[in-house]
This record gives structure tokens, C-alpha cells and sequence, in this order.
């Protein structure tokens, strides 16, 4: 176990991360336990490191943790050792060590190690499964989903094999079919399914199942293979939105309207469909070399975007009912499916993949659509290394469900972005500083992780630069603790004024005011019609009824958009409270939905209802 320097030297470096959480320690309430929970189950972590005693202070100008010590090591120890022993469905025993400090302050340091891969999940046994289950996502501890138990089990039979009922064979697309059949034929010609009869193709391929007398097509078969017909009657939310927006920034104002184009249809069909949509809007150009007889092509890569909306496609969750979302911005391409990665986000672009959708990834595979081996993220990487375009980025969200690609669309270090560059020369930026500040300006924010895929670097190098470039009031830090993030600095501007480079995602990301939301009961009040009004007053701090809380908050947020000190000040409750009592709740339930979907953690973050 590390000792306490190294502990606290690396929690001022790169704050909490996967394998360490600090607390205050006052006791071992639920938080201590659901972080046990989390590091004994995280496949691949080999465990973490919870310390108590340890506190943030948060009134310095650059927030550091400190050593604050606990007051009765003996009870925490005891009940540490009582509680994991019987909370859970089998008994955990974390390595225990009280270190004292020079000034004779104690703190308590808990191993806990990785469960063998048959005794996961552990989880709380008045909760049960999944939600009584924790994964370590990045610093945070998440409860568990449907598609975690997979990924424990990973044999338990997977939703794309699954029968839906209400289908028949009169459901499939013969197009589909046709279609598939020429894909697989120029792959291998003499692919023995190819000489199948339909039904026993779709049989072999895992789309139908019989059932009774009849035949039923499984997740597989109705998302593959099903007519339109079928698809909007039994997966109505199941299509990809194109949406296109003026400018940089989504701005969600209803005189500013953006484009939307809305397509549905069996994934083999809908791939080539969505491709021509998006290659038929991005800029398009050709570079001929002095000397030169061939043209080269300086757009985004073809083989690129296919890779990305295969991805989408085939690693998708199916349990939600969201379509995936294509974003078209003036500089970038973002698409967001439903869906967090199953594949730690350190790993993606490594060897080897987890899938969500077996069936349907085989069925891609074979057809050359999507690359095997789990290699399409690196060679989507190196491709845009060859066309001099910024590397893709990749989000996973483990709270929202959501995994997002971006694509930055201008040439990464052109002659105007190195000219741009140089009028920052005195700051002696790295060449990873200038990829960040390339990246900011274009997405508006970046966070340690954009900054380590930008640069292939570790957790501790990316915290350490940023923080630098944010000292010398390049970047502005936003969040704290484990969501922190950064956008421009006020004073990143002044350079800015001389160039032709546009600013527009500048001065949207620059943010110089104080919040503004209305906290106060009385005025908030008035916003709202009579009869809501009448409700909000009617609940009082006595409340216990946390469903009738949670029909209210509905209610206010589907009048207008509210922040959490909002609602607190509405529902007379503490911030805390409300967003892990009913916001947090609310939105795994599909019920409440961010304003500011792009920055889960942005100040101004508000809810509405779904």
C-alpha cells in the first residue's frame, strides 16, 4: 500500500481517480461502502485505495487536499469490518493500515482488491440486482445497469438473441436479405451460408428462432433484417437523427432552428444511407503538390466516418429507447449513441473487444462493415493522423448511458492555426498544450481524458499540463474534484483580436459572469402557474412521500428548466439532497434529462422533463 505523502501528492496531481477515493471518514456511511462495492468489482482496476481523513479545501485559490484525521480510528475499524462483512451477498475483507501524521493526525487507508472473476457482481443485498451493484467509472462509483451484468456474467444470454414477440417472418425485409447476400459473397464467395435457403440463412445467422409452430424473429433479426413496417411498430425510438446546426455551439433556442433528417430501417440498409447523408454535407477538397501529377483527398476520411457509424450501430445499447444522435456543427461531427463502453476508456483502441450485440457485430463483421479484432478505433485514429486531422475523441458516460465520438473537420496545425499559435510563443507551450488549445477553441471545453486521447498521455501528465496552462490564466478550470474541466480563459482573448481565426466558439465557451439563477423561493414562485405554485407550497421539509417529491419536481421541470439550487430552494431541501435523493434517481429512470447534454458538469447545468 502506498504511503500517505504519495497518497496526497497524487490526489493534489490529478485529484481522485480510478483506483483512489479520499473521504473525511466521520463514519462509514453508504458512500464508503458503495466504493468498496465498486473497486472489488471493476473488472480489469485490480482493486483501489479509500483514505479517511482527508479533506479538499476548497477556499484556496487552486483547491488542495489536506490532512484533517479521524477522531475514533477504533469504531471505524470495527464497524469497517462488521458492515462488509455482512451488507454484502458474500463477506468482503479489505487490508486495513492506521498511519499517524508528524503532527499526530490519524488516517485510515483501505485496500480493497479485485474480486476472481466468478465470485462478481458483489453488491448490497437489501438492494439487489443490478442496482445493488457499483462499477468504478474514471473517480466516480456508478450503480450498476443491465448491460453490466454482461459484462460479470458475460454468458448470460445476450439481448440481440432474444425473441420479440408480435414478429413473424412476414417481418423481414427481402431487400435486407439480398443485400446481405452480395456484401457476404465479396467477402468469400464460396461462404457456405450463402447456399442456404432464407430461412435457414437468417436461422444460422442468429435472427429467428422457432417458437411453438411459427417462427420469430430475435433483436437481431427485427434490427437487421426488419422492414421499416415492423421497426416503427415495435422499436419506434430505434432510428438515427441527423441533425444539423448552425455554428459551433448547440444552441437550444426556438427562432434559432436547426435541420433535422430522421432515418430508420434494417441497420445493413440504413449504414450506406447514413454514410451518403453525412459525406454529402462535410467540406470536400483536394491538395496537389507542386511537381505533382495526383490529387490527394484532404477531407475527413470515408473509411473514417463509416467506422464511427458502424460503431454506433452495432455497440449500442437496445434497452434504451433513444435514437442515436448525428451532430453536424460548422467545425465538428458528434455522434452520441445510447449506451456507455464496455471497454474501459484507457483500452479503446486496443486489441480486442467487448460486445454488447454479438449477433449483430458478427453479422457486420462478416461483411466487412465494421472491422474485427476491435482494431477500428486505431485505425480511425491513424487515418486522421495521415489526412493531418485532429484524432478523434471518445466520451463515455457511464450516468447518462451515452458514448460519444467526435470529429474535429479542419486541418489540426494548418499554416493559420501554427500562425494563430505563435502568438502565444511566450507562454513555451509543449506540443501537447497547442493540440489542447487548438482542441478548445474548436469544442468549446476539454477535460483529462479529451486531452490524454488527444496526446497519448497518462492521467498524471494531462492533469499536470492543464494545470499549468490554466496558471498562467490560458484556460479557465470549471467543476471541481472529479468533474473538473476547462474552457477558454477571459484573458485568451486579447491575441485572439488580431487574427482572421473565428472566435465564435470563444467568446460562446468564455464565461466571465457569475450565476445568475434565481434562488429565491418567493420570486421563483411567481414563474409558475396557480395551481403548481399551490403544490410547491403545500410540501414542506416533512415531506416523506419521496414519490410525491418526485411527481412535483416532474411537474416544475416540465414547466421550465430548473438547476438543482433551484428545485432545492422550490422543494425547501439541501442541493445534496435533491440531486441524490431525486435527480439522479429521476434520470435513471428516463424521467428528467440534462439542458446541457455536451457538459453533464457545466455550472449552468439545469433538468427537464423527459
Amino acid at each position: 500500500m502506498q504511503s500517505l505523502s504519495e497518497i496526497i501528492n497524487l490526489l493534489n496531481s490529478t485529484d481522485e481517480c480510478a483506483t483512489l477515493e479520499a473521504k473525511r471518514g466521520t463514519a462509514i456511511g453508504h458512500s464508503v461502502l458503495e466504493s468498496i462495492c465498486a473497486f472489488a468489482n471493476e473488472p480489469g482496476l485490480g482493486g483501489g485505495t479509500i483514505i479517511l481523513g482527508v479533506t479538499r479545501d476548497e477556499s484556496s485559490l487552486f483547491p488542495v487536499y489536506q490532512i484533517e484525521g479521524i477522531k475514533d480510528p477504533d469504531k471505524l475499524q470495527a464497524d469497517l469490518a462488521s458492515q462488509t462483512a455482512s451488507l454484502f451477498n458474500q463477506p468482503i475483507r479489505p487490508q486495513i493500515e492506521l498511519e499517524t501524521t508528524p503532527n499526530n493526525k490519524l488516517v485510515l487507508k483501505i485496500k480493497v482488491p479485485e474480486l476472481p472473476d466468478g465470485q462478481k457482481p458483489l453488491y448490497f443485498k437489501n438492494e439487489g440486482l443490478p442496482k445493488g451493484a457499483y462499477r468504478r467509472i474514471g473517480s466516480t462509483d456508478q450503480h450498476c445497469t443491465e448491460d453490466d451484468l454482461f459484462v460479470f456474467y458475460n454468458k448470460e444470454d445476450s439481448l440481440d438473441s432474444t425473441i420479440v414477440n408480435d414478429t413473424s417472418l412476414e417481418d423481414i425485409s427481402e431487400e435486407a436479405i439480398t443485400l446481405y447476400r452480395n456484401l457476404r459473397s465479396k467477402v468469400n464467395e464460396y461462404a457456405e451460408e450463402l447456399t442456404y435457403s432464407d430461412i435457414d440463412l437468417l436461422r444460422s445467422l442468429g435472427c429467428i428462432k422457432k417458437h411453438k409452430d411459427d417462427y420469430k424473429l430475435t433483436y437481431t433479426g427485427l434490427l437487421v433484417f426488419g422492414n421499416r413496417m415492423a421497426l416503427r411498430r415495435l422499436m419506434p425510438m430505434v432510428r438515427v437523427d441527423y441533425i444539423r446546426v448552425p455554428g459551433n455551439t448547440w444552441v437550444e433556442n426556438p427562432d434559432s432552428r436547426f435541420t433535422t433528417v430522421d432515418m430508420r430501417g434494417p441497420m445493413i440498409q440504413l449504414v450506406q444511407r447514413i454514410f451518403s447523408a453525412i459525406a454529402d454535407d462535410l467540406p470536400k477538397g483536394f491538395l496537389l503538390p507542386e511537381g505533382e501529377l495526383q490529387a490527394t483527398n484532404i477531407g475527413l476520411p470515408s473509411k473514417v466516418l463509416r467506422e464511427a457509424i458502424v460503431n454506433a450501430l452495432i455497440h449500442r445499447t437496445y434497452r434504451e429507447n433513444q435514437p442515436i444522435q448525428i451532430i453536424r456543427y460548422g467545425n465538428r461531427l458528434e455522434i452520441k449513441n445510447p449506451g456507455f463502453s464496455l471497454k474501459p476508456e484507457e483500452q479503446l483502441g486496443e486489441p480486442g473487444s467487448k460486445n454488447r450485440n454479438p449477433f449483430i457485430a458478427s453479422i457486420f463483421h462478416e461483411t466487412n462493415l465494421a472491422e474485427t479484432k476491435g482494431s477500428g478505433i486505431r485505425i480511425m485514429r491513424s487515418l486522421m493522423e495521415k489526412s493531418s486531422l485532429a484524432p478523434p475523441t471518445f466520451e463515455s458516460n457511464h450516468t447518462a448511458n451515452q458514448f460519444t465520438t467526435r470529429l474535429l473537420l479542419h486541418h489540426f496545425l494548418s499554416e493559420a492555426d501554427i500562425a494563430w499559435l505563435k502568438t502565444f510563443e511566450v507562454y513555451q507551450l509543449n506540443d501537447a498544450q497547442k493540440r489542447a488549445l487548438i482542441f478548445v477553441r474548436e469544442t468549446g471545453a476539454i477535460d483529462n481524458q479529451a486531452y490524454r486521447q488527444l496526446n497519448g498521455c497518462d492521467i498524471l501528465k494531462a492533469s499536470t499540463e492543464l494545470r499549468a496552462m490554466r496558471d498562467v490564466a490560458l484556460l479557465q478550470q470549471k467543476g471541481k474534484g472529479r468533474a473538473t474541466y476547462y474552457i477558454i480563459d477571459s484573458g485568451f482573448n486579447a491575441p485572439l483580436t488580431s487574427l482572421s481565426t473565428p472566435v465564435s466558439v470563444l467568446s460562446a465557451s468564455v464565461n466571465t459572469q457569475p450565476n445568475t439563477l434565481n434562488t429565491e423561493p418567493q420570486s421563483l414562485l411567481h414563474e409558475f402557474p396557480d395551481h403548481l405554485q399551490s403544490e410547491i407550497a403545500q410540501i414542506t421539509v416533512r415531506e416523506k412521500d419521496i414519490n410525491k417529491i418526485k411527481n412535483l419536481i416532474y411537474k416544475i421541470c416540465k414547466h421550465r428548466s430548473c438547476s438543482v439550487r433551484e428545485i432545492a430552494a422550490l422543494i425547501k431541501r439541501k442541493e445534496n439532497t435533491v440531486l441524490r435523493n431525486y435527480i439522479i434517481p429521476m434520470k435513471e429512470d428516463n424521467k428528467l434529462q440534462y439542458t446541457i447534454p455536451d457538459m453533464p458538469n457545466h455550472p449552468d447545468q439545469a433538468y427537464q422533463s423527459i
